[in-house]
């Protein structure tokens, strides 16, 4: 089953760089299986000689951990790369604007990652490869013009459960795979916590609504409590404007 997967993302990568007339791809690499993951998808693609790594760490934030493995998934995959902290940038932002709420600060990092990803993107004609799963983009975990902010989604239509699978599948060495999930957004803040629940527990739920289950009836078939249902479906629901596009108003037949 996964060398199906894996030869249908390499040909949606090669299809989607190659109709952009891009000469490749920029990958903000975390130290995570997600970023991991799509870095090796990528290289499998297009070779690694059209594959540019950034690390953009937060200096007393992100765990230096993760910082080794970014820098040892680059290593392994032999592409090009750049360690950048962006404690500079954020301090530019903080200093210079009316103190924000603390998810306002969060925010802020991602969307900085964001513009650094599309300033070598530009620079090199490369495409910025995002890194986000199926669980993720369902729920609205990402920042909206941050880490959501990116060309394509390699791993997209992925549970995290599912990436996992297939990061082994692929060889992402095991202390990647087993590391506890996090976005880095602060200190010892992880991806389940903020979430609310297991992505085993989430991906259960994701996986019983696509496949057409009422919301009542999830509880009785799977190992999930009713509060984890309605916990899922209000992050559905709350975060519906990141998946789509910004909505406008109909004026047309006003004025044709």
């Amino acid at each position: 089953m996964w060398n199906r997967v894996v030869d249908r993302i390499v040909k949606f990568i090669r299809k989607t760089v190659e109709s952009a007339n891009a000469r490749g791809v920029v990958i903000a690499i975390s130290g995570g299986v997600d970023s991991t993951t799509t870095a090796f998808l990528c290289v499998k693609a297009l070779g690694n000689e059209k594959v540019f790594g950034l690390i953009l760490p937060e200096r007393d934030v992100t765990r230096e951990e993760d910082i080794n493995d970014a820098l040892e998934v680059c290593k392994i995959l032999g592409i090009e790369h750049k360690l950048i902290y962006i404690n500079p940038m954020v301090d530019a932002f903080i200093n210079n604007l009316d103190k924000g709420n603390n998810i306002a600060i969060a925010n802020l990092k991602p969307r900085i990652r964001m513009i650094i990803n599309y300033y070598y993107a530009n620079t090199l004609n490369y495409l910025v490869a995002g890194t986000g799963n199926k669980s993720e983009i369902m729920t609205g975990y990402f920042t909206k013009y941050g880490d959501g902010g990116v060309d394509f989604l390699p791993i997209g239509d992925l549970y995290k459960t599912e990436v996992f699978e297939l990061a082994r599948y692929l060889g992402v060495p095991e202390k990647i795979i087993k590391k506890t999930p996090s976005a880095g957004l602060w200190v010892g803040q992880t991806d389940e916590e903020e979430l609310g629940i297991t992505y085993v527990k989430l991906d259960t739920i994701l996986k019983a609504l696509e496949k057409g289950y009422k919301p009542e009836e999830i509880p009785k078939k799977f190992d999930v409590t009713d509060s984890e249902v309605k916990r899922v479906i209000e992050l559905i629901e709350v975060n519906r404007h990141k998946r789509e596009t910004p909505p406008t108003v109909n004026l047309r037949d006003l004025l044709d």
